[in-house]
């Protein structure tokens, strides 16, 4: 059935960061091909569902949300299911659910194509993990946040047994040198201050001889970029040259994600992380030696199949040991096709609530204690956007904390600030001096 071609357009991403960057550049995409991205209030002709795939209740809520897409007047937008949901359930989610476009995170490159013959011929659906990379396909840069997201790597290698990565995102496969430090360069022109240099393994990523630590030296080189980061890391890729990057690349900011999921040994190996306890330590104990003032944070999965009491212990002592400044903790979340999911001895849903709670309480007083020891120092912060006061605004330190506080400091600033207050989740400041512009 023939269908008006959109005009305007909404993306609604979900889950990580490489999706809000992927959501970014399928905005630009659209707007590339002529359509108008919906204002705050407007209905869209066509809304684009970035979906996440790690965990059950993320797959249900697109369900739930193309649901209440439908108007009150009974029509609906042009809706497009794109991301990893896509990738892993295909043409299940056309029968589920009234959809006209299925795009997987390797073809969203396709979208303008998809959405046209979605409009003349009904359904379009491309799930296809093409060798060719899509960046290529990509619109250049224009206009960007003061922070930008880049995707440098895609994909795992790692299998761990309750991850549907590898079957959504493929294998691991690295952008060009190249390619990346382009991409960087038009970040900057379009008003990025720091970028984030993104990847599943994002410290796997690698070109000929050269690791992230040589492409972090490369980008640290553009005026205009003040800060640097990458996320997420594998505790396996954590090189001696990028631990090096931490002491030797003033650009690179002292803040380091590196999940571990598990503090106990059997667990680890049963989730098939190829480390232990002790080895992810001493992997903390290099950085820290490299930067000690550096705040870290990780990942943690509750409720494994099998966890007993004491291996739950086993992970508190390692949380005690290390101190994160902040974390991300979930209950186990079973995914079909992952081995884990089909693993003997799954924890009780009530067993798995009550373990979560009693980590994310000795995380979220960790986190608290490292905001409270910031109070009374000076920090730079960049000035990301506008607070909810007048004359506010808000914007990260060099720790990934947010900052929010009185200034006439523009957006893209970064401004030395006294932090006179810490919260659970933030920090209030009063300004100093502006340090760059």
């Amino acid at each position: 059935m023939t269908k008006p071609d959109p005009k305007t357009f909404a993306v609604k991403s979900y889950g990580c960061q490489m999706n809000v960057y992927d959501g970014e550049r399928m905005a630009e995409l659209l707007a590339a091909e002529g359509l108008r991205a919906a204002g705050e209030g407007e209905a869209a002709d066509l809304v684009v569902l970035n979906t996440c795939h790690i965990r059950e209740k993320a797959t249900e809520k697109v369900y739930s949300e193309i649901g209440r897409l439908k108007r009150p007047d009974g029509s609906r937008p042009m809706v497009a299911v794109a991301g990893c949901v896509a990738q892993a359930e295909g043409a299940e989610i056309a029968r589920r659910a009234r959809v006209d476009v299925v795009v997987g995170p390797q073809a969203y490159h396709n979208l303008p194509a998809l959405v046209a013959k979605a409009a003349k011929d009904g359904l379009a659906l491309d799930t296809g993990m093409p060798a060719a990379s899509k960046f290529g396909a990509l619109p250049a840069r224009r206009r960007v946040a003061p922070s930008a997201f880049l995707t440098v790597q895609e994909g795992c290698d790692k299998f761990c047994t309750y991850c549907v990565v590898p079957y959504t995102r493929g294998a691991e496969v690295s952008r060009p040198w190249a390619a990346i430090v382009d991409e960087a360069k038009a970040l900057a022109d379009a008003g990025a201050r720091e970028i984030t240099l993104l990847g599943q393994n994002v410290n796997a990523w690698r070109d000929d001889k050269r690791g992230l630590h040589d492409l972090i030296e490369a980008i640290a080189l553009i005026p205009v970029i003040a800060r640097i980061r990458y996320t997420t890391s594998h505790p396996n890729d954590m090189t001696d040259g990028l631990i090096a990057a931490h002491r030797d690349v003033a650009k690179l900011m002292p803040y380091l994600h590196l999940p571990v999921q598990a503090g106990s040994d059997r667990v680890l190996k049963a989730m098939n992380r190829s480390h232990s306890a002790a080895s992810y330590l001493k992997i903390l104990d290099k950085v820290r030696a490299a930067r000690p003032d550096i705040a870290l944070s990780g990942d943690f999965i509750v409720g494994f199949p099998g966890e007993t009491g004491a291996e739950f212990e086993e992970t508190l002592k390692l949380v005690d040991e290390v101190r994160y400044a902040q974390a991300f903790s979930f209950k186990y979340s079973p995914r079909p096709g992952t081995p884990a999911a089909d693993m003997a001895d799954q924890v009780a849903p009530e067993l798995m609530d009550a373990r979560l709670q009693r980590l994310q309480a000795r995380l979220n007083a960790h986190q608290a204690e490292f905001n409270a020891a910031t109070v009374g120092r000076r920090t730079e912060v960049l000035v990301e956007r506008q607070g909810r006061k007048p004359g506010q605004m808000l914007g990260k330190s060099p720790w990934l904390q947010s900052v929010h506080f009185e200034t006439d400091a523009r957006i893209g600033d970064i401004v030395e600030v006294g932090i006179a207050a810490a919260g659970p989740n933030s920090l209030s400041g009063v300004e100093r001096v502006s340090v760059a512009a």
